[in-house]
């Protein structure tokens, strides 16, 4: 247990002056770094956790929170899935939907797609893409009228605009007397919509499921419908609430399955990086063992007086643990401050850097997310701070013990 004595003594050695001057630098170093640590670590884990919350919300805006679909291909008594998922309070809004893959043609471009059939009341209240649209918007889509919505991308590829003529070839064919030739059917472009993501916005598009249900003959019937609920974080629970009560016949998958491998990714990001940086801390760490051994050496005689005045062992570990330690505390809540305050005003301080060097740090014709994005969380910050005090304190281990391993006589003999 350390004592007042060993603290005070511990503090009167770090305010000291030291006839060493090389020892001062270390020890500022050290503070330095682990300062510099720490600011880092809690302003980059801060900028990832905006990046997560931006691809979450830009995936959220054309995903659904929740999709039923059926064991089969087809989902035909939908309307009473619809009514059964309605009972859950957790379900806001439910969607049916048809899926197919396509080629669109246009002029001598042709470009694959993913064709999203929709009733475009019912997808409001699931995924509302209105913000979203460059030109022409969901309600353009009308049953019989084959509209059709496509990305920014796709429409850059294909040369589209409102009003332009598209050739959707569906991979069912139709027997004919002169073969089996492919489904196709002329679309007329009346949306163009930019999610900021280049998957949605290079491969998909969407057309009213009426005409889905025309071109790939699914009749009444749907490939799922898709639901929108209260608490997006809750999608789990509520897919395995309402696989449940709908039984074994439909498959339930939530946003969190259908887009695992982005969110691993960033996990997995976050980890490596959270190591990377957590390295100039450990470095710091280091030189804190390195300033409390020659500290150490150059007290040697000090050591020994308070030995001889009855001081024990133990005692004198306490003195340098408590050296090193003040050392590790001031450097990692500088760091945590700068950190913090880092982390709330990254949206301010990226645009000042922009404006200085005169160059965008994500470029917008590169980068589908143009500006820094920034959300601290707290728990990432007492954890970063915990860390590095952890580490601080271990430092000081070793040099401690070698301090209360003095021996009085040996250290005065030359005095």
């Amino acid at each position: 247990m350390i004592r007042p004595l060993e603290v005070f003594v511990g503090l009167r050695y770090t305010r000291a002056k030291r006839r060493n001057h090389f020892i001062s630098f270390i020890s500022a170093t050290s503070m330095l770094g682990i300062t510099v640590g720490v600011w880092a670590l809690i302003t980059v884990l801060s900028v990832m956790n905006g990046f997560g919350e931006e691809i979450r919300s830009r995936l959220l805006e054309v995903a659904a929170h929740a999709t039923i679909t059926s064991a089969g291909e087809r989902l035909s008594d939908w309307r009473e899935v619809v009514a059964q998922a309605r009972e859950n309070p957790q379900v806001v809004g439910a969607a049916p939907f048809i899926l197919g893959q396509g080629m669109l043609a246009h002029g001598g471009a042709v470009s694959g797609a993913l064709i999203r059939g929709v009733a475009p009341a019912d997808e409001a209240t699931v995924a509302d893409i209105t913000p979203k649209m460059v030109a022409g918007g969901l309600d353009g889509l009308e049953a019989g009228e084959f509209g059709i919505l496509v990305g920014d991308e796709l429409s850059w590829t294909l040369n589209l605009q409102i009003g332009s003529k598209v050739t959707l070839i569906a991979p069912q064919g139709q027997a004919t007397p002169a073969g089996l030739l492919p489904r196709l059917k002329r679309f007329t472009v009346v949306g163009i919509f930019d999610l900021g993501l280049y998957e949605y916005d290079s491969g998909l598009a969407f057309v009213h499921i009426a005409d889905a249900a025309t071109l790939y003959r699914f009749g009444d019937s749907v490939t799922g419908v898709r639901l929108s609920l209260d608490d997006v974080y809750r999608a789990p629970l509520v897919s395995r609430q309402l696989q449940r009560a709908l039984g074994d016949g439909v498959r339930i998958r939530d946003w969190t399955q259908e887009n695992a491998n982005y969110f691993r990714a960033l996990r997995i990001e976050k980890t490596v990086m959270f190591i990377i940086l957590s390295l100039i801390v450990v470095v710091a760490a280091f030189n804190i063992v390195s300033t409390l051994v020659m500290v150490v050496t150059d007290k040697q005689s000090d050591i020994a007086i308070l030995r001889t005045l009855g001081m024990s062992p133990r005692s004198v570990m306490a003195v340098f643990m408590v050296q090193g330690t003040v050392i590790g505390i001031v450097g990692t809540l500088l760091g945590g401050v700068l950190g913090v305050l880092t982390a709330l005003n990254v949206e301010t301080l990226v645009p000042a850097i922009e404006s200085l060097i005169g160059t965008k740090i994500l470029a917008p014709e590169v980068y589908y997310i143009s500006e820094v994005p920034s959300e601290m969380r707290w728990p990432d910050v007492i954890v970063v701070t915990c860390a590095s005090m952890l580490m601080g304190l271990f430092a000081t281990l070793y040099p401690a013990w070698r301090a209360s391993r003095t021996q009085p006589a040996e250290a005065l003999r030359y005095e």
